[in-house]
C-alpha cells in the first residue's frame, strides 16, 4: 500500500466499496455518482499540499470540483524542530522516490477533521435513493447487533 492509499483511506474510512485506481480513491454516491479523491500539489512540484475532491458523474463527467487545503484545515502546527520554532503548515512530500509527511505527521484528530469536510462535500452529491439505502443498512446493522 502506497503513501497515498494509506492516507486517504484514514480520511474515507466509513465508504463502502472505494477503489484504488493510480493515486485516487473513488468512492460511490449512488448508482451513477462518484467521488475522486486525489493528493495535489498547489505551486510546488512533489508538495502534496491538499486534496483535491471532484464530484463524477458516470455519464456526464466531471460536475464539481474543490481542493481541501491543509492549511486552511488544520492550520500550523506546533513542532519539536528548531527550523521550525513558529510552527509549519503541514505537507506530504516526494524525495528521492520516497513520499512522506515532512516534519509534522497528522494524527487520528486531523484525520478526523478532513474526513467531516470530505463527508459534508459527499453529501452535495450523494443520490437520495443511496442515502436511503445506506441509512435503512445502518439501521437494521444496529438493530441486529441489540
Amino acid at each position: 500500500m502506497n503513501f497515498f492509499e494509506q492516507n486517504l483511506r484514514k480520511c474515507a474510512e466509513g465508504y463502502e466499496n472505494a477503489k484504488f485506481i493510480g493515486n485516487a480513491l473513488y468512492i460511490p454516491l449512488g448508482e451513477n455518482n462518484r467521488l475522486k479523491l486525489q493528493f495535489v500539489t498547489l505551486g510546488y512540484a512533489d508538495h502534496y499540499a491538499g486534496i483535491r475532491l471532484t464530484a463524477l458523474d458516470k455519464n456526464n463527467g466531471s460536475i464539481d470540483s474543490t481542493t481541501l487545503k491543509f492549511k486552511d484545515i488544520w492550520g500550523k502546527k506546533r513542532v519539536n524542530n528548531s527550523n521550525f520554532s513558529d510552527g509549519l503548515v503541514p505537507y506530504a512530500w516526494a524525495y528521492n522516490g520516497v513520499t512522506e509527511w515532512y516534519v509534522y505527521q497528522p494524527t487520528p484528530k486531523d484525520f478526523e477533521q478532513l474526513a467531516e469536510q470530505i463527508d459534508s462535500y459527499a453529501e452535495l452529491f450523494m443520490e437520495q435513493n443511496y442515502q436511503q439505502k445506506e441509512t435503512d443498512d445502518a439501521d437494521l446493522s444496529m438493530k441486529q447487533s441489540m
